[in-house]
């Protein structure tokens, strides 16, 4: 990583994209402190921090301590990416989505102006679940108190504004940074506020020797667990297709071999994020609206057999994992599209006879794969969290910080503004040979 960094930063386009990416970032993370007009930090400030749900937790961890500021990118990403869920599952159920979907990419920015005016609304519904849910106590009448109901509008508004802004930044950094705009900003978010959460501990450290041992103890699971991410990540089954000599007019092609890398996490962190993103849906929106667990019947369900860390919580979340990779391998991987193209270019595998025998294997290595992929993204979902819990007791900031799932989430971004980098590289050598 950091040899290609360094040969990155040697390349004056690269390292032009590589100041700019900083830059906008840094306007990002300027923004996660900058308050919004008309709400009271102090008060909304106590709800994020107190949440025992541990919802607000991560989410504010994501937005890189935004929500915890109530500032103006609150809400973050967070829209987009609920946005971005919904669109793909709609994209299998409704056909015209689904063309298109399959139209290049004049239907991939089709598709993407349709996430972000979904995602916009989401922004709109979350923005007055705010306002609304929390009352005017926690508004500061900023135009009287006979205009409470202006300062709301006001509130709203710069919140979908904050979110507006976030998706433009991160689409700037895809079009004239290094990697993925939006994945970066999730990746500079998470990374800020497990840094302020080490800072903290550290000046823990001084009122007691046993905060020194439960960080030690932390950062050595933690430094494990980065280790088993980068390596299950990095992991892929390849598998071999030779290719016959054909002569064509006064030409021969093929007699060559290649390989078909098949991932053992290909779908990444998404099902993850699809599973929290759906069962922790009701309880957001408790949370946000500053429903308790004494509000009701239905909340008081919720949180106790439903909230996260009770066992029906930890089964559904790893049932619906199972579900999404599957889905998600479904949407990558296509083994009938694969088998055909093999069979067009004069391919076969070893001991596999070209056509629906083909198809049929690679489905089953696909299946299997995915079966592995998947137990292990629900293992990293659930059980990291507990080994934490038990061994940094005292350390409440550093475990709202440091989620299993905001690791592989690091982890699936670093890697991927590594093989940015390198493509970036690789395309700078072509050029020059040309």
């Amino acid at each position: 990583m950091f040899k290609t960094l360094g040969s990155a930063l040697k390349n004056r386009e690269i390292r032009k994209s590589i100041i700019i990416t900083l830059l906008l970032l840094l306007v990002y993370r300027l923004g996660c402190f900058l308050p919004t007009p008309g709400l009271d930090r102090t008060l909304y400030s106590d709800i994020a921090s107190n949440d025992t749900t541990g919802i607000l937790s991560l989410l504010n961890a994501v937005s890189g301590s935004a929500l915890a500021n109530a500032a103006i990118f609150a809400l973050g990403v967070t829209p987009y990416i609920n946005s971005s869920i919904i669109v793909q599952l709609l994209a299998v159920a409704i056909p015209p989505l689904e063309r298109l979907s399959k139209e290049g990419d004049d239907g991939k920015q089709k598709i993407n102006m349709i996430t972000k005016i979904v995602a916009l609304v989401l922004a709109l519904a979350q923005g007055l679940g705010i306002v609304l849910g929390l009352g005017k106590d926690y508004l500061n009448p900023i135009f009287g108190e006979n205009l409470i109901w202006l300062t709301g509008v006001v509130v709203v508004i710069v919140l979908m504004a904050g979110t507006c802004f976030t998706i433009w930044l991160g689409d700037k950094i895809t079009e004239q940074g290094v990697g993925n705009g939006l994945s970066l900003i999730i990746f500079v978010g998470i990374i800020a506020t497990a840094a302020q959460a080490i800072v903290n501990s550290v000046k823990n450290v001084s009122n007691s020797l046993t905060y020194l041992w439960e960080l030690i103890g932390f950062l050595a699971l933690v430094l494990i667990v980065f280790m088993l991410i980068v390596f299950v990540d990095s992991s892929e089954r390849r598998i071999q297709v030779h290719y016959t000599k054909q002569i064509k007019g006064r030409k021969m092609y093929g007699g060559q071999s290649s390989f078909i890398p098949m991932k053992i996490n290909a779908s990444g962190v998404m099902p993850i994020i699809f599973a929290s993103a759906i069962i922790t849906f009701p309880s957001l929106i408790m949370a946000l609206c500053g429903v308790t667990k004494d509000s009701g019947w239905f909340a008081n369900f919720w949180y106790t057999y439903l909230g996260t860390g009770s066992i029906l919580y930890s089964v559904l979340t790893a049932l619906l994992i199972l579900f999404f990779a599957y889905f998600y391998a479904t949407l990558q991987f296509n083994p009938t599209d694969i088998s055909l193209n093999i069979q067009q270019h004069g391919g076969f595998i070893n001991g596999v006879r070209p056509g629906k025998p083909t198809t049929e294997y690679l489905k089953k290595i696909s299946h299997r794969i995915t079966l592995f992929g998947a137990i292990f993204l629900a293992f990293i979902a659930l059980v990291p969290s507990v080994l934490f819990s038990a061994v940094a007791v005292g350390s409440q900031g550093l475990l709202n910080s440091f989620t299993a799932t905001g690791m592989l989430i690091v982890v699936s971004i670093a890697i991927e503004f590594r093989e940015a980098l390198e493509g970036r590289l690789m395309m700078n050598r072509h050029k020059n040979i040309l």
